[in-house]
């Protein structure tokens, strides 16, 4: 249902303090604030607390007004909700609000506006902060053996797509994540042929590996057969049909698995995967990033997302250690992605193929020669681009090294710049 949604918490009230005991005194008062501003008040209860505050409710017309108030802390909290199905309450909403506001006299206020009717998708960034996206309607939901997976339809991203509350991919930014997972390691590959992805379920990834004409056979593991049934369903302007391409492979089962049985070696690995929580922690492990590198064959690399270096420096510079400890090179890069609100960063791994070596002119020949169309995000500049990092991000994401003394004796291990 539209409506309004007002909820404030104020304390430091310098009001009078019979203003925070007396719930019958403003529990009338409180009637006529409504009146005042034009609601229809219905009924009214107020509870009073011996010795303390007071809980009471408005009941209107069009939805309702809550108070409970704490005499000890100087503080109350607010709730007032209008219904806007048969005509914008908004304003009446608003100017009650500020009403009870001034009566109260707070020394500091924490309010939040809510517009109800919609979605409000909220994303996590960590336990402190995150962003939101509001959505118009939700086109699907279902709980899978694995995850909750959800569909939504949103003005600025079109169509959107969550696992577990978390923003995966969208039709109008997918770009921004994909191409940047994917071309920096197959541009500085010289011809890359095999190809396997784990995870990468609404084929946003494979669309893209598969615009370099050398690749001869991609093979993508997704665990989930209901991510790629949504995949095909809503996500057509992710994917552009890679499903039907016959240099694709597609297997349904555990990644894991995949990666430690198959007697294959790959160009390049791609993990598209969700954030290292839960079942995908282990596919982030040391010891999974040993067995990708089995499978790699001479020059080829691994590439993944390692999270923000912003919202969770210490998930970056723990993954940084741990490819550090298992190939020879490693190169973080990072750009800022919309859906995910946040400085994101990525990392190709290998021990013989370095990204970071080639030029914008050498990347915006390899496109030409290769033909690479429909590219949004990527070219040579955006490629030099990414890995030149921020001093901060370059510091988190040092390999380890020895130092040592003028005699050349050890002295610990400290951080060194990339």
């Amino acid at each position: 249902m539209n409506g309004l949604h007002l909820i404030g918490d104020l304390g430091g009230c310098r009001c009078d303090p019979q203003r925070l005991l007396d719930g019958k005194r403003f529990e009338s008062q409180c009637v006529e604030m409504v009146r005042a501003v034009g609601l229809t008040v219905m009924d009214s209860n107020f509870h009073q607390f011996e010795g303390s505050g007071y809980t009471g409710t408005v009941v209107l017309a069009e939805s309702h007004l809550a108070i409970h108030t704490w005499p000890e802390r100087q503080g109350l909290t607010l709730d007032v909700y209008v219904c806007n199905f048969s005509g914008d309450n908004s304003e009446k909403a608003r100017a009650l609000f500020r009403a009870l506001v001034e009566y109260f006299q707070p020394g500091e206020t924490a309010c939040d506006e809510i517009e109800r009717g919609g979605h409000t998708l909220t994303e996590p960034l960590n336990d402190s902060t995150g962003f939101y996206i509001g959505a118009t309607r939700q086109i699907e939901e279902r709980q899978t053996r694995f995850q909750k997976l959800a569909v939504y339809d949103t003005p600025q991203y079109g169509k959107l797509f969550r696992l577990d509350g978390y923003n995966m991919t969208s039709e109008r930014d997918e770009f921004v994540y994909h191409e940047n997972l994917v071309h920096p390691a197959l541009s500085a590959h010289a011809a890359p042929r095999k190809v396997l992805v784990i995870g990468g379920g609404d084929g946003g990834s494979a669309e893209e590996i598969l615009k370099h004409p050398s690749v001869e056979r991609l093979t993508l593991v997704e665990i989930d057969a209901d991510v790629i049934e949504v995949a095909k369903q809503h996500f057509e302007a992710v994917h552009h049909g890679v499903f039907d391409n016959p240099k694709l492979e597609l297997v349904i089962g555990d990644g894991m698995r995949f990666v430690r049985d198959t007697a294959e070696k790959f160009d390049l690995v791609v993990l598209d995967l969700n954030d290292p929580m839960g079942p995908a922690e282990a596919l982030y492990s040391t010891e999974f990033f040993q067995q990708c590198r089995q499978i790699l064959a001479p020059g080829g690399a691994l590439t993944l997302h390692i999270g923000s270096p912003v919202a969770r420096p210490e998930r970056v510079a723990e993954l940084s250690q741990r490819l550090n400890s298992v190939f020879r090179i490693v190169r973080p890069y990072t750009m800022f992605i919309p859906l995910y609100g946040s400085l994101w960063a990525m990392a190709c791994a290998s021990d013989k193929l370095d990204p970071k070596s080639f030029t914008a002119d050498e990347i915006d020949r390899r496109i030409e020669q290769r033909k690479l169309i429909d590219l949004k995000y990527y070219n040579g500049e955006t490629h030099e681009g990414v890995f030149a990092l921020p001093n901060f991000v370059r510091d988190m994401v040092a390999p380890p090294r020895l130092k040592t003394n003028a005699r050349g004796r050890r002295l610990g291990v400290v951080r060194a710049a990339t």
